[in-house]
């Protein structure tokens, strides 16, 4: 009697936050990038460079913009990559405020 074939899970590459250090798939994460051109966002995630990650909420994009971020991508940030990244994360939508 054969054997059936044994189903393969597929493997789901896992990515950390740089602004909350959370470990999360990396789909469900924003890609910044540092190329030859600067930093900037990734919506492809495929952009040749040294990539970042973050959550797609302001509060991790505030810790990273405050270092985390350059730190991850080994260079510091410019004021127009600055400029460039905090446009962006004024697209994100607000975070609901949680009353502790």
């Amino acid at each position: 009697m054969a054997k059936k074939p044994v189903q393969r899970v597929k493997h789901v590459p896992q990515r950390t936050c740089v602004g909350c250090r959370e470990v999360l798939p990396k789909r469900q994460m924003i890609r910044i990038v540092r190329t030859a051109a600067g930093v900037q966002v990734d919506p492809t995630g495929k952009q040749a460079g040294r990539g970042a990650y973050l959550h797609d909420s302001r509060s991790c994009w505030t810790r990273g913009l405050k270092g985390a971020l350059a730190h991850a991508l080994k260079t510091e940030l410019n004021p127009d990559d600055r400029a460039r990244l905090e446009e962006f994360m004024n697209t994100l939508p607000p975070e609901a405020e949680t009353s502790s």
